[in-house]
This record gives structure tokens, sequence and C-alpha cells, in this order.
């Protein structure tokens, strides 16, 4: 079940990244509406994050402390006001679909990284049984998708396993120790060499401010200091698990692959469904005439 979970909401988010580039809209989200929105619904800069949704065109403000995550306001982009939160269909969607992705149910993260780790051993097992013979049967398309798509099949889940573990092949970030601005420094900040309306999110990670902008094929993300915004070193685990390299051609790729994982499940479920109910053939008692 847990193999199960995490493929279907993998399916669900490899269609996010295509679907939220495909809403940026260039010049929609300006400084002026995002500083008017902290200014009506954070006057208090007691905000300490937001994150852009293109798919709903909404912008929420967030806001946590030692005690883990506070409050959460949602407001239209378009109008300004706060928005119906049963609005946000899709963002809520891959929202779910992420914690359950990352969490699997009452946040067991190690049942995600046990089962990450239970894919690869199926596939190196897999591997160990040699070269298949393809053949139009259940058992000939179940290897066939696994050895005509091996590559993908195994990037998926060591790329998950790799950030689970907190592998990313970045190096350490020089400005991590530099003091971080307010919220509203950080969107000028921000606004002054990118498009709001690119940006995904501004929030703390690990005590550093970063902010994460879609402005090319593939997201980058920027650590914000009082100083600059200097972008950090590409998280290459990350961009070939989520699918956001290489423009839509990450996305493709993600569907294909979450495609091919699903399938193979299935069909050896069914390969073991089958030989677990069949009937044991009974041995032949000898008759006269051959005894």
């Amino acid at each position: 079940m847990p193999l199960v979970l995490i493929l279907i909401t993998g399916l669900i988010l490899s269609v996010e990244p295509m679907a939220s580039r495909s809403a940026i809209q260039p010049g929609a989200v300006t400084l002026d509406k995002v500083e008017q929105i902290l200014a009506k619904h954070d006057p208090d800069g007691r905000a300490g994050s937001l994150m852009i949704s293109p798919l709903d065109g909404t912008l929420t403000l967030m806001s946590g402390g030692p005690g883990g995550p506070g409050a959460r306001t949602v407001v239209d982009l378009a109008s300004g006001e706060k928005a119906d939160s049963a609005a946000s269909n899709w963002s809520g969607v891959f929202m779910t679909s992420r914690i359950l992705h990352e969490h699997f149910v009452f946040d067991l993260r190690w049942m995600v990284t046990v089962s990450t780790i239970a894919m690869l051993v199926l596939i190196a097992i897999g591997l160990l049984m040699g070269l298949p013979r393809l053949r139009n049967t259940l058992a000939g398309w179940h290897k066939g998708i696994a050895w005509f798509l091996l590559p993908l099949v195994i990037l998926s889940p060591l790329t998950g396993l790799l950030i689970a573990l907190g592998i990313s092949f970045a190096g350490a970030p020089q400005a991590a120790r530099a003091p971080a601005p307010a919220l509203r420094e950080a969107v000028r900040m921000v606004a002054a060499e990118h498009d709001l309306s690119a940006v995904t999110w501004i929030r703390s990670r690990g005590g550093q401010l970063m902010a994460r902008v879609n402005d090319g094929t593939s997201p980058t993300v920027y650590a914000v200091t009082r100083d600059a915004v200097t972008p950090l070193p590409a998280n290459w685990p990350r961009l070939i698990h989520e699918g956001t390299f290489g423009g839509s051609i990450g996305s493709i790729v993600n569907v294909v692959t979450s495609f091919a994982l699903i399938g193979l499940l299935c069909t050896g479920l069914l390969i073991w469904a089958k030989r677990k109910l069949r009937k044991p053939q009974r041995p032949r008692r000898p008759t006269a005439a051959n005894a």
C-alpha cells in the first residue's frame, strides 16, 4: 500500500510543473500589487513567507514561529481580497498529494524512505534475473517495461532516496550565515531582478531566506540576504525527481516514469496472484495397465 500511494501521488505531481509553468502570465504579478496585499493582510509584518500559485491566481501568506506553522492567509491576486478556500482546487490537490508523497500518513516519513529502498531492492532483484524473453504475455510486458525504461525506473526512486537523505551534490551555500531581510524587503529585492509572476515561493529554509523563481526552463533557487539575491547551485536530485528540468520535457519524462512504475507494480502483483491462486496439480495415480 505505501508503494501504491507513493506512485499514484507521484503521477499527480508529475503534471504540476508543466501545469504551473503554462499558467504563468508574465507581468501579471507586480510589485505594487504584492505590496498592497502585504499592507492590507499583513500590516504587522508577521508573515515570514509567501507562495504564489498561477494555477489558482492566489498568493498565500504564511507566518510561523518556534511552535510550528502559524496562520495562512490565501489572497486572490485579481481582487486583493481573501480567497475562498474551496476555490483553490488545484493547489489543494497538489499540496495534499505532495504531503502524502513525502510523509505518507500521520507524518510517517520513515515509511516513505523504507518503501523507496524496497523499490530499489526489487529493481536490483529484477536485474539479477537476467535478460528478458519478450513475449505478448503478462510476464513479457512486465519485463519489457522494466528493461526498455530501466534508466527512468532506477532514477526516480534513487533521486527520491537522495532527497530523503538530504544529498543534493550542491555543496553548502556560501551565504547561509548572512542576515536575512524582512519579507517585504525580500519581495522588493527579488522584484528588482525577476518578474514576480515567475516566483513560486519566498520562504525560510534552514535559517536562510530563499526564493524559488521559474523564469527559465528550470526553476532556480536564490539565497536572499540584505546585501544581494544570489543563485544557489542546482539541486539535481530534486530537479530530476520532480521533473522540473528542461521545461516540459522533465514533466513528460516523469509522467512516463510514473506510468511505467505503476505498470510494473500492477503486472507484478497480477503475476504473483496468478501463481498463488493456481491450483497445484495432483500427481496421477498409476493405473493397473501401467503398473
